[in-house]
């Protein structure tokens, strides 16, 4: 494609070391969709007939699913003559139609050519990740309804804190999926300009109508600047780093889980078809889901810091370095198949109930509680909380809970204990005493559940990839 200036051959070794073709074969679907739109525009400035416009377009798809299989991409991926993805089509193409498939190169640049396809795919990525957060998110919120009013602790610090319902801990997940969505989406907005027509590096030297191209593929309008457009690959920094956050939740959840797995906790019951055994130890049920799904985000967050590191320093515009952004892009793609074992997995997890709601109610969990109950009686909450705490100090030495000590040993620590004590620290009371907008009151987490479902279903609005099928 560009030896015409060059008296000697590359270097063997060196020619194969820097072939790209090994993974951005994966772009064929985009170097197809970016070069039909293309030629779109040639044929608007008169570059290309119609009639050459419509062969040009036919033998793309026609390429397109030539290579759609298994084997095909395979084809693609060990292709000796191509270089890269771009190569490989034009190739291809020449096979097909002759001298018009070299025509299609006119006014275009790989510079913009992988610009736009870095954007179309992970475009169509981000519309699978929200796709998988939506069922993740929707698998929680099952869980949540059948849970009703069951109890669970909470915990700050590892060691338990209030009681709060099992629908409430579920939304927390919710709250961070929705989040994690939100992300991708802004994400996917700002990467949605078009670079076809930003030329080499400085636009295309023929008059096209970039907006012809941008429409076709979706675009919400040609990039503004083409020393940006050939060398931008914030976009894929960005979709790493919110994919981090997807990892990170979905750690922190795996990580829970797997707790509370343990016999030492025994509040869920892990799915058998999410488990494994182990060879040696018969009566084993490994969490291994949970496991794999907790270190996953290592590599998500290692694909992250390499785009950063490969991004630190370059001059304007396009470099060859920005050859390496392409394969930590590729490197997450098993992010939405994971969510979407996350979401199975969730939907399968059986809570023990009755564990979960002694627990809820032992340990002093309503000492919170007991103190608000104190300021409701006039007392300055410090001083609440320190005969709140004399009094735990004494439950602890005589073997009982707060609500097992008489009114005659309770106001040995305050006269502001009354009979009214004991229905103030009951388990219903120690929720809906947290009457706030998040809290884990019962009516307050209803509340919480039927809001958080409306967000959730919005998730399953039509996508900008689905829009443009949609539209064709």
């Amino acid at each position: 494609m560009w030896s015409g200036r060059f008296r000697e051959p590359l270097d063997a070794e060196f020619e194969a070391w820097q072939r790209s073709i090994v993974f951005d074969w994966q772009l064929l679907d985009q170097e197809v969709a970016a070069s039909k739109a293309h030629a779109s525009a040639l044929n608007a400035a008169g570059i290309l007939t119609k009639g050459e416009t419509a062969e040009l377009r036919a033998a793309l798809d026609a390429i397109a699913a030539e290579y759609s299989t298994d084997a095909g991409k395979a084809l693609v991926r060990d292709d000796a003559a191509a270089e890269d993805i771009h190569h490989f089509v034009e190739l291809r193409l020449i096979e097909r139609v002759g001298s018009l498939g070299r025509k299609l190169h006119t006014g275009r640049s790989r510079n913009e050519q992988i610009a736009t396809n870095l954007r179309l795919y992970v475009r169509n990525q981000i519309d699978l990740a929200v796709e998988g957060l939506a069922a993740w998110a929707n698998a929680l919120l099952e869980q949540a309804h059948s849970a009703g009013d069951a109890v669970m602790p909470s915990y700050t610090h590892l060691q338990r804190a209030e009681p709060v319902l099992v629908a409430h801990w579920l939304l927390a997940y919710v709250e961070m999926a929705l989040r994690d969505a939100a992300r991708l989406r802004d994400c996917s907005a700002r990467l949605n300009y078009c670079p076809l027509g930003s030329g080499a590096v400085a636009g295309a030297t023929l008059a096209l109508d970039r907006t012809i191209a941008a429409r076709e593929l979706g675009f919400t309008a040609p990039t503004a600047n083409s020393l940006d457009a050939t060398s931008d690959r914030d976009f894929v920094l960005e979709y790493l780093q919110a994919l981090t956050f997807v990892g990170l939740h979905l750690s922190r959840f795996a990580e829970e889980i797997t707790l509370f797995a343990t016999a030492e906790f025994g509040f869920v019951q892990l799915p058998e078809a999410f488990s494994t055994g182990s060879s040696a130890m018969p009566q084993k049920k490994n969490p291994d889901l949970t496991e794999l799904i907790r270190a996953k985000v290592g590599r998500i967050n290692g694909a992250a810091q390499t785009v950063a590191m490969q991004l630190k320093g370059l001059p304007l515009a396009y470099n060859k370095d920005l050859q390496e952004t392409q394969e930590p892009a590729f490197a997450v793609s098993f992010l939405p198949q994971m969510l979407k074992l996350v979401a199975r997995f969730t939907a399968a997890i059986q809570f023990n109930r009755e564990k979960m709601n002694e627990a809820a109610q032992s340990g002093f969990l309503n000492a919170m509680a007991a103190a608000t109950y104190l300021t409701g009686k006039g007392v300055p909450f410090r001083t609440a909380h320190e005969m709140v705490g004399h009094a735990v100090r004494f439950a602890l030495e005589k073997g009982v809970e707060l609500d097992q000590l008489t009114l005659a040993e309770l106001r040995e620590f305050g006269k502001e204990f009354g009979e009214d004590f004991y229905a103030a620290i009951s388990l219903d009371a120690t929720l809906d005493c947290h009457d706030v907008i998040g809290g884990t009151a019962r009516d307050r987490v209803r509340n919480a559940l039927a809001a958080a479902s409306e967000r959730v279903a919005a998730l399953a609005k039509p996508s900008i990839t689905e829009a443009i099928h949609a539209g064709a």
